[in-house]
């Protein structure tokens, strides 16, 4: 046990002093300064180049989704995340000790040049938070937390963070195993995760592009506008579109669907209507019983 409150104890602090360095030491793997240089390039193209010209450049939401992407991006493993995710991974080790192993590594990758690890570990992770995404709208529990996200009433580059802070151990748990079964842990996954973050900024962003030819292999904003449609297709009663970075699991597993241009649906889900509109609010409604 004083492992493990140790363990706490170094996450806090340690945590800390990386947010401190992160703003008083910019580098050029700074998560923070990155965050801020694509979405205000993501928003300059909104406002330069609108799709929905009507838009107001301070959306409806705007507010809120920006203190949701300080929050989740940065807060939340301040307030504890990190902490927890730590010791959840020391648990972890304990326990496949008990059996004698020491790691569950089973597909080596470091031997191979940094571009492959790189091209591997990504599209690994974002089949993964594809099929993740599927099951936060198949499962109706889960379901609960994934409408915060849908709750955004006119879309902007913000919105790809206004989500529940349980869907990210949710995505992190399970992405965890498969990816440490390959030798996760390169440094310059960096690169790649802020490459998920410029898309996603994108595929939210007030732009009326679909990458042509390239639609097909990366999610964008016409295809992504169609997985907030508040009125769901037939043949897609649990919604549609749902890859995060790339497109592809969607037209590879029959969950594309782009019917028509987008751009003025109504977007949502059924019954928003009455759902709460603040930051404290939203945390707690997946644990009121009453919302079942």
């Amino acid at each position: 046990m004083e492992k493990y409150l140790k363990i706490i104890q170094d996450s806090f602090t340690g945590y800390f002093n990386y947010l401190v360095t992160e703003i008083t030491s910019p580098a050029w793997n700074n998560y923070l300064y990155w965050l801020i240089g694509l979405s205000l390039l993501v928003w300059s193209l909104e406002i330069l180049l609108p799709w929905r010209r009507k838009q107001g450049v301070f959306r409806k939401g705007f507010w809120l989704d920006s203190f949701y992407i300080l929050f989740n991006f940065f807060l939340f493993s301040l307030i504890g995340y990190n902490a927890l995710s730590n010791v959840g991974v020391e648990l972890f080790n304990d326990f496949l000790s008990l059996f004698g192993i020491e790691n569950i590594v089973a597909f080596e990758v470091q031997s191979f040049p940094v571009w492959t690890q790189l091209l591997i570990m990504f599209v690994i992770a974002d089949f993964i938070q594809w099929n993740v995404h599927r099951q936060l709208h198949k499962r109706s529990w889960l379901w609960e937390f994934h409408k915060i996200h849908h709750s955004v009433k006119e879309m902007g580059f913000a919105a790809q963070f206004r989500f529940h802070f349980m869907e990210t151990i949710i995505y992190k748990t399970v992405q965890y195993v498969p990816l440490a079964m390959i030798g996760f842990g390169i440094q310059e996954f960096f690169i790649v995760h802020m490459f998920a973050v410029f898309v996603g900024h994108l595929n939210h962003a007030n732009v009326g592009w679909n990458y042509g030819i390239f639609g097909y292999i990366f999610n964008n904003p016409k295809m992504h506008i169609w997985h907030h449609s508040k009125e769901l297709p037939a043949e897609h009663p649990q919604g549609m579109n749902f890859g995060l970075t790339l497109s592809i699991w969607d037209y590879l597993f029959g969950t594309a669907y782009i019917p028509k241009n987008g751009k003025n649906i109504e977007i949502g889900f059924q019954g928003d209507e009455d759902f709460p509109e603040d930051f404290g609010n939203q945390l707690v409604f997946p644990f009121k019983k009453n919302n079942k």
